[in-house]
């Protein structure tokens, strides 16, 4: 199965996501607003079943990690007891000539918006000294804009769990070693933000942070490693493109003792997909200087009071989503036409399956909404009765949808129906009563 050149692949997935409902620029009537994106129809379904497969996996298979869904606003003594307010920040450089801003760090990665479109580097842009930029949306609480009254959005959900602590413990009656996990919105605002939905600055996160003992912290880091790792390969991700990249001594952030990331291979080189961090006591230790509150555990069987460490494990539902899609593209020659489609794990699927009558006469289009219909309690289906069936079975490829069902002649004699695979297009004649059944089996594969 033949795949698109490296350098054309993230043209032909954003074209191909906008034609197909899967993401939308933001506000596009009125010109679009920068590295902010509206998910379509195809696109709020996967990145729906993605959180929900993150989700069970986190909450409902396990019986050590509670649920959390704290407010994205938050006191601003949060914020300075994390040391975001103080040291939330990127290097920030100005081109004297065209005006741009860059990220210090990242100018390989940046394109100058002067013709050709290059790296600043390359363009021999004249950059000023780099200066520190905080990444925090600032905005005010009450009717009055005065200094008193700053908020901040939320640059990480994973605050909002530290200092919940003490909330989720009492009512859950949990021990340690135990975990919160959180889905939600977060917004830093990016220098260089780009790569389509793999860097914004509004996102969405996938954080779990693990409370342990402090001398059971390295055995849990290297438990939760191993945990995220499988997590992808579950998700169907093809493991010769995943890869671990332990943090060096002068990559580790200030909070952490070891990390970890779980990089992919995109179409513009490995770059982080999930982030594990062995974050020690420091977080709980400053909530409980800021705050003046006790955020001590007491193990009843070790007759002890102590501050836990934190394994954190923190993905980008948004970059997921993206791993999710360039992983699954793909596209074939089938009798002399090109064929594209998306090869989506069934779990992950947005449709699951698409009914189609072959014909619009002879009774097709009855039967085939009645099992529409009938599929439809279960999974999410997609009816289709327009143009030729191979034009239909096309379009549900590029949707990823994994099976589609055909109503034809034959089935008002043996009341049976083709059930069509994406992947491999083979197709197998199936009950009508048994159809249900069939396709709960392959897509819980």
């Amino acid at each position: 199965m033949a795949k698109p050149k490296q350098n054309d692949l993230m043209d032909k997935l954003v074209s191909l996501c906008k034609r197909r409902g899967f993401v939308f620029q933001s506000s596009e009537i009125y010109g679009g607003l920068a590295s902010c994106w509206d998910y379509g129809p195809l696109g709020v379904e996967l990145k729906r079943n993605i959180k929900d497969f993150w989700w069970t996996g986190m909450t409902q298979k396990r019986d050590d990690i509670e649920g959390l869904d704290a407010a994205i606003l938050m006191h601003p003594k949060v914020w300075q007891a994390s040391g975001h307010i103080a040291g939330f920040t990127d290097p920030l450089v100005d081109c004297r000539t065209c005006k741009a801003r860059f990220r210090a760090d990242m100018l390989d990665e940046a394109r100058c918006p002067k013709k050709p479109s290059r790296s600043p580097i390359e363009n021999e842009c004249d950059l000023t000294e780099p200066r520190m930029f905080n990444l925090m949306f600032k905005t005010f609480m009450g009717p009055v804009e005065e200094d008193s009254s700053v908020v901040y959005l939320r640059p990480e959900t994973a605050q909002g769990i530290y200092v919940n602590f003490h909330n989720v413990l009492q009512p859950s009656r949990q021990k340690i070693p135990f975990g919160i996990a959180q889905i939600g919105k977060a917004f830093r605002n990016e220098i260089t933000p780009g790569n389509f939905i793999f860097r914004t600055r509004e996102f969405e996160q996938m954080e779990m942070q693990f409370f342990v003992h402090p001398s059971e912290d390295e055995e849990w880091y290297e438990y939760w490693k191993e945990q995220r790792w499988q997590f992808y390969l579950d998700l169907g991700i093809r493991k010769e493109k995943l890869r671990m990249h332990e943090h060096g001594p002068d990559e580790l952030a200030h909070y952490a003792k070891k990390a970890i990331d779980v990089e992919y291979e995109y179409p513009f080189g490995w770059k982080e997909l999930e982030g594990v961090h062995n974050r020690t006591d420091y977080d709980l230790a400053h909530h409980m200087e800021h705050s003046g509150k006790d955020l001590r555990y007491f193990d009843d069987q070790r007759k002890e009071k102590f501050i836990p460490y934190i394994i954190e494990t923190s993905a980008g539902c948004d970059r997921t989503l993206l791993t999710v899609l360039v992983d699954a593209y793909r596209e074939e020659e089938v009798k002399g036409e090109k064929r594209v489609l998306l090869s989506f794990s069934p779990k992950v699927a947005p449709i699951k399956v698409a009914v189609f009558p072959l014909v619009k006469k002879d009774g097709m289009p009855e039967i085939a909404l009645d099992i529409y219909h009938d599929l439809k309690q279960q999974f999410k289906c997609f009816y289709d009765d327009s143009g030729a069936v191979g034009r239909r079975y096309r379009r549900q490829d590029e949707a990823g949808t994994p099976f589609c069902v055909t109503v034809d002649g034959q089935t008002k004699e043996d009341e049976t129906v083709t059930l069509r695979n994406r992947d491999s297009m083979e197709q197998e004649r199936v009950k009508i009563g048994e159809l249900k059944k069939v396709v709960a089996e392959k897509v819980t594969l």
